[in-house]
Formats: structure tokens, C-alpha cells, sequence
């Protein structure tokens, strides 16, 4: 099994579009962050983890899951990299791949010692994009095989049978 532990707010510090929304709203960046996360869950199968420093989050340790994503925000005297670092040792087995998603260079080297892989904010970037990009054309192609109706109608009839089939007048 791959697991990708994520450096939330390094990511959110590094992604263009993270970075707008951030400075209108902390939460709905983390919220965006965890939503793009959710779907590289689904397509690549990977667990996904994300970590996120207590210093931005005033409060004691919370944990939750969020579209199938387990979020972390750490204690209050715990950063995102101790939390990311201790992670990646309890998780790391001979079954398990380790994945940290960080910019981080000090926390890149950590990681390295504890065995898991290290990928940077801009190559998960261009990961995601991939991904989004292989949806997309999986979508079309799909849409392109929908039964086309065998009779031509026009707009207007086409509407009139809609309401039909959704039960109005």
C-alpha cells in the first residue's frame, strides 16, 4: 500500500491557487487543498494523509476524516514536520511506501532517513494536473458514447420531452 503524507500548508504555500485563496480565506484553501487530495485519492489509490502546523489552528490536537481524506492538525507545541516525521516511522512497514509531499528541504532529508519518498509541492502539482487532465478525456470519451436519439427532434420538442420524463407539465 502507498500512503501520501502531505505538508498541508506547505502545499497551500506553494500552489498558485492555493495561494489566492488563502489570502481571502485560510479555511477554504485547507478545505480546496483537501478536496484536491481527496480526488488524487480516488484515482490513484493511494491513503492520503494531510498535516497541518497547530500554530495556524489555536486549540488542542484534532483529527478528522473529510472526503474519505484523514486531516491532522497537530498539538499545540507540535509542528507539521515532527508530526510528518513520527507518521513515517509508525506507518512505514515492509507492505507500506511512505510518500511526503513537501517542499520542505530540511524535512526532505528527514524523511529520506525514515525510509519514505519524497515528493516536492511543484511535482505534486504537475501530478495532480496529469491526473485532472486523464478525468477529463475519461469523461469525453464517455460522454461521446451516450446513445444519440435515433430521431432528430428539434430544440424545442427535445425540451417538451424532457419535462416529460421529469414528470412535468
Amino acid at each position: 500500500m502507498d500512503i501520501l503524507i502531505v505538508d498541508g500548508y506547505n502545499i497551500i504555500g506553494a500552489w498558485a491557487e492555493l495561494i489566492e485563496l488563502k489570502k481571502k480565506d485560510l479555511a477554504a484553501a485547507r478545505d480546496r487543498l483537501i478536496e484536491i487530495m481527496a480526488d488524487y485519492q480516488g484515482y490513484t489509490g493511494y491513503k492520503v494523509i494531510v498535516v497541518f502546523d497547530a500554530y495556524e489552528v489555536k486549540g488542542v490536537e484534532k483529527k478528522y476524516r473529510k472526503h474519505k481524506i484523514d486531516v491532522i492538525f497537530t498539538k499545540a507545541e507540535e509542528t507539521a514536520d515532527e508530526r510528518i516525521e513520527k507518521l513515517a516511522r509508525e506507518l512505514s512497514n515492509i507492505r507500506t511506501q511512505i510518500h511526503v509531499a513537501t517542499s520542505d528541504y530540511t524535512e526532505q532529508w528527514a524523511i529520506f532517513g525514515q525510509g519514505a519518498l519524497r515528493i516536492s509541492a511543484r511535482e505534486l502539482l504537475i501530478e495532480v494536473e496529469a491526473i485532472d487532465r486523464k478525468i477529463g478525456k475519461r469523461l469525453e470519451s464517455t460522454r461521446e458514447k451516450l446513445p444519440v436519439s435515433k430521431i432528430p427532434l428539434s430544440d424545442e420538442v427535445a425540451a417538451i420531452f424532457e419535462k416529460w420524463r421529469r414528470g412535468e407539465k
